[in-house]
């Protein structure tokens, strides 16, 4: 299980995301903090995995939070979930490691297409051992889209984000609907993204064969696709 600790200065709003994750598979809360002061006190006594963090804290804020925790020597991993939208915090919250940044508000489809991208990336990197260059790649890409801002016009990054994230966190192979339900999208949604990112050699198409000899189409993320 991933441990997940939920900081926000809104009660009602950790309550929202604690129940979000909690409804992910292989993730559970182990609290909710709603000031640096209290998210600190909890690290300091239990481990934790995952920091959900909003940037907006009443005795200071998420960054300034991730600062303290790195100078403790604590390893905790961060996903910034906060209405803070300016360029120059987005930045910052890069350059100090956080691995994702879902900006307010987001629905249950936005957050857990991220759990499951993290999952994902823990899995590999858990296995340890050395990695040649295609595997690094692999690793480095694994939370965004390659090639996302030169999407045909009509297409939406974030949907292909959602869409990649689904295909990344499978056991295998799915199918276009088992993505839209996951994604939170229309099966005809989901199609158009996979027709496009099929071409562009980033998704393989299989076809499993039933009782009834109609195929149906699966799809998985490639290695060559960057994640």
């Amino acid at each position: 299980m991933i441990d997940v600790l939920v900081v926000d200065d809104d009660v009602r709003v950790a309550e929202i995301n604690a129940a979000y994750v909690a409804k992910v598979a292989g993730f559970r809360v182990v609290g909710r903090a709603h000031s640096v002061a209290d998210a600190l006190a909890r690290l300091r006594a239990h481990h934790v995995d995952l920091l959900l963090l909003d940037h907006y804290l009443p005795d200071g804020n998420g960054l300034a939070l991730v600062q303290e925790l790195r100078a403790l020597g604590l390893q905790t991993d961060v996903i910034m979930v906060t209405a803070a939208r300016d360029i120059g915090t987005v930045q910052a919250a890069m350059r100090q490691g956080a691995l994702q940044y879902l900006v307010k508000p987001f629905n249950f489809a936005g957050l857990r297409t991220k759990l499951e991208a993290y999952a994902a990336l823990r899995r590999t990197l858990d296995g340890g051992g050395e990695a040649e260059q295609a595997e690094v790649d692999r690793i480095f890409g694994a939370l965004s889209v390659p090639g996302s801002a030169n999407l045909p016009k009509g297409h939406s990054p974030t949907t292909a984000e959602l869409v990649r994230q689904v295909l990344l966190a499978a056991d295998g192979p799915i199918s276009a609907q088992e993505i839209a339900e996951r994604a939170g999208i229309s099966r005809q949604t989901a199609q158009r993204y996979l027709k496009l990112l099929e071409r562009s050699g980033r998704v393989r198409l299989s076809l499993k064969y039933g009782e009834t000899g109609r195929p149906e189409h699966r799809y998985a993320w490639t290695a060559a696709g960057g994640g």
